[in-house]
């Protein structure tokens, strides 16, 4: 398998195959080859469909029956390769060579790729594009750069300040405590302190001690598990009370959640309904929803496990069986690779969770958890001693 961008005689090519055909691409415009234009390239698949845009003129190519996974285990090379020979014959029209001129900001599955002398792995031959201290996104938020005898400094927009442009004038005077920092609210001209982990109040000045940790909606707890290396993939565990008036909201992610390739199993309600999805692997996620249960979100406290026994999923809902479903009689994946890492309510702050769960969860949980246990340990989690963000003490009242 391979996925392959090349410059054709003067045309841009999209070349990939996922183990039964080889597909192209070619941009219907030629690149300008002067060395002073920047051009905007976005190429791609779902599934087996490519696509394939040059500075906004997009090119696809329709699914049709066959594979549709991109089954590559090798490092991703930009540029050119370290041998030549790597190159599979059919992923270039002619003899392969490597690329001559600049390139930057390349984003892979929506992360983008820290083009510095120390981020990638490797790398030979390559020198500095731009030539001034400027380089590219010194000054953020649209800040503009200048090269001055002394370096650089950056002219930024109104609502910016900051040696680069990096920090909010809302933000400038904040008095969030040492134990926050500082959300800008545009829209009032004024600021949030968002708390870290076991400090609330306005400045995040107030330290609490909670075993039901509350969620107002921007909030998130991240819990690395200290067995992680111990546990038996195959054969899955996670269980835990909450309560909620939401009919919306994602309650616990066991998984790294960094890009679609990791594995995770997720609890949330979707219209009200209890939502289970699991992925084992090649980025297929399965739902699993029990429309039965409407009560979910009453403001009662609901016990609920999930048990992944390889491919076999069980859901317990207030201690009663409510879905039992094999998820790929084939057995193709059977180990849930969570990476060790579980989220609570949400995402880090700024990852909206319809954006990291590419719509299967719609909104961050508002409510309370307690009782978490992961596999079949004996004590629960001290969501205390996790990492997280403007978690309330849910003890008092109900």
């Amino acid at each position: 398998d391979f996925l392959c961008i090349s410059l054709v005689n003067g045309f841009t090519q999209l070349r990939y195959n996922l183990g039964d055909r080889t597909v192209i691409l070619q941009t219907l415009q030629k690149v300008h080859a002067n060395g002073n234009t920047w051009h905007s390239l976005s190429a791609g698949r779902v599934g087996n469909e490519g696509y394939l845009d040059l500075d906004g003129i997009n090119i696809t190519r329709k699914a049709s029956p066959g594979m549709n996974a991109l089954d590559t285990h090798s490092d991703f090379f930009v540029g050119g390769v370290s041998s030549l020979n790597l190159v599979n014959p059919m992923a270039i029209e002619n003899e392969p060579t490597g690329f001559t001129g600049c390139i930057r900001e390349i984003v892979i599955n929506n992360r983008e790729l820290n083009l510095t002398v120390t981020d990638p792995k490797g790398g030979a031959n390559i020198g500095d594009c731009d030539g001034t201290d400027c380089g590219y996104t010194v000054c953020k938020n649209n800040g503009t750069c200048q090269v001055g005898n002394s370096g650089f400094s950056c002219s930024c927009p109104r609502e910016w300040t900051g040696i680069m442009c990096e920090q909010s004038i809302y933000c400038s005077q904040n008095m969030c405590g040492s134990h926050a920092f500082c959300i800008p609210q545009p829209s009032s001209f004024s600021y949030t302190c968002a708390c870290a982990l076991g400090w609330t109040g306005k400045y995040c000045d107030n330290k609490i001690r909670f075993y039901i940790a509350k969620f107002i909606g921007n909030s998130y707890i991240k819990y690395t598990d200290p067995f992680y290396g111990k546990r038996d993939l195959q054969y899955s565990r996670l269980s835990l009370n909450f309560t909620t008036n939401q009919t919306e909201g994602l309650i616990a992610w066991m998984g790294k959640s960094e890009d679609e390739d990791n594995d995770f199993l997720a609890i949330g309600l979707a219209n009200g309904t209890l939502k289970v999805v699991i992925n084992l692997g090649e980025r297929i996620s399965v739902p699993l929803m029990h429309r039965k249960y409407f009560t979910c979100s009453d403001g009662r406290w609901h016990f609920i496990t999930v048990v992944q026994n390889q491919t076999c999923i069980k859901v317990f809902l207030d201690e009663e069986l409510i879905l039992f479903e094999d998820i790929d009689p084939q057995r193709k994946y059977t180990a849930l690779n969570y990476g060790g890492v579980c989220y609570f309510g949400g995402f880090e702050i700024g990852r909206k969770v319809n954006i990291v769960t590419t719509g299967l969860f719609q909104k961050e949980f508002i409510g309370k958890i307690k009782d978490v246990v992961l596999f079949q340990d004996s004590k629960k989690i001290q969501l205390m001693k996790a990492e997280g963000y403007n978690i309330h003490d849910g003890n008092s009242g109900d």
